[in-house]
């Protein structure tokens, strides 16, 4: 693979997944992590990733998730235009971080009276912006590579709360591996989320639909619902559908 198009592929899986590990890269594209930390330092200095100690970041996490640097911004909006339909006045909400979490913010209805719950700083911003949500903040040490409250504390009050829905952005799902992530401190929050709500409804841009990563969130059976951009008779939903979930 030339170099050109080694940095794109990695390019798209940085925005793709917004996070990446350069062991990851390495192997996928069969080269060695010297070569994939070269790539990454050039995509940095040129300004189209975050550099992070053994992978990068999307741009996405900077500036509270400016619409120019989200990747299929449009099929996001699709997907919380979907899941602020579920959402009905006095519901306590727990909700993750991502940049399908902050398209739900900034979707939901002026009138509607509701209380969040998140341990995300930039969806935690966008709720206080809301003139009828109340906004409970989940606080502990802050994930630099995610922008959540991670740690003991977090998953402690989690486990306090008893949430009417939980909204997830995931980084993979399929229906052999499940929900699955890179980052062990937010699989430990996202569990403790999940068995903290009555229904979870999971949000995931197309893309990501039968690919998986390294660490096991959560079956599929663990899960209510799956919202996606597509039309919910696709037939790329069909083994989501034969694993009984609803699908929107």
């Amino acid at each position: 693979m030339l170099k050109k198009e080694r940095q794109a592929y990695i390019l798209h899986q940085v925005s793709l997944h917004n996070s990446v590990l350069s062991a990851d890269l390495s192997n996928s594209i069969n080269v060695s992590e010297d070569t994939i930390r070269r790539d990454l330092n050039e995509l940095a200095e040129s300004g189209k990733v975050i550099k992070v100690h053994g992978g990068a970041l999307s741009k996405s996490f900077n500036s509270f998730y400016l619409r120019s640097d989200v990747y299929n911004v449009d099929s996001k909006k699709v997907i919380a235009e979907k899941a602020v339909s579920l959402i009905q006045d006095g519901m306590f909400v727990l909700t993750g971080g991502g940049t399908t979490v902050i398209e739900l913010a900034r979707l939901l209805p002026e009138n509607l009276k509701a209380t969040f719950l998140t341990g995300s700083i930039p969806a935690a911003y966008e709720y206080a912006q809301h003139p009828n949500i109340e906004v409970i903040f989940i606080g502990d040490k802050i994930s630099k590579k995610s922008q959540i409250a991670v740690g003991g504390e977090a998953i402690t009050r989690i486990k306090h709360i008893k949430a009417d829905l939980c909204f997830l952005g995931i980084n993979a799902i399929d229906t052999e591996h499940g929900i699955t992530d890179n980052d062990w401190d937010v699989v430990q929050v996202k569990s403790a989320m999940i068995e903290a709500s009555s229904q979870t409804v999971v949000m995931s841009i197309s893309e990501k639909l039968n690919s998986h990563q390294r660490i096991r969130v959560c079956g599929v059976e663990d899960i209510d619902l799956l919202i996606t951009e597509l039309d919910p008779s696709d037939q790329r939903l069909d083994p989501f559908r034969k694993s009984n979930l609803t699908i929107l």
